[in-house]
């Protein structure tokens, strides 16, 4: 008796016997799927406020920035904003309001878990804004923050 081997199962069996996650999978799929790129990647760090999960970059055919949150998780809090900073990285509770930062605001917190995307204005250099920060502006705090790293 001759069997099929399912290519899709085998592949998901290696990745899990090397520690990668179905979500590195999906991750790499999109790039097949819509022709985007990864340019940028980080992970999210923050104590007071326990962040968690990655940020990254992708640029679609056309040259359209998007910045996707993956894994992520985050404490609730009112008024909290994703936004890239011109720094290399961010402290928790940093207070951007106060100091003389740059930040390109990229909308409202979608939810404080989960899996989401968020455009990226047309122009934004991507070479000064280094880090993607989690920030309640009622609070004027740094949820957390992830560095990006170029892939």
């Amino acid at each position: 008796m001759v069997r099929k081997i399912n290519k899709g199962l085998v592949f998901v069996a290696v990745a899990l016997a090397f520690g990668l996650t179905f979500s590195a999978y999906a991750q790499g799929n999109m790039k097949h799927q819509d022709g985007a790129k990864p340019l940028e990647t980080g992970t999210f760090h923050g104590d007071v406020h326990k962040t968690s999960g990655r940020a990254t970059i992708y640029q679609d055919e056309a040259g359209k920035l998007l910045l996707r949150l993956t894994n992520f998780k985050t404490s609730n809090g009112p008024d909290v904003h994703v936004i890239l900073i011109a720094a290399k990285d961010a402290d928790d509770n940093a207070n951007f309001l106060k100091s003389d930062t740059e930040r390109v605001e990229l909308g409202t917190l979608k939810g404080n878990e989960g899996d989401q995307n968020y455009e990226i204005p047309a122009g934004t250099d991507l070479s000064k804004f280094r880090t993607v920060s989690i920030y309640c502006e009622r609070f004027n705090a740094n949820f957390g923050a992830a560095p990006l790293e170029k892939f």
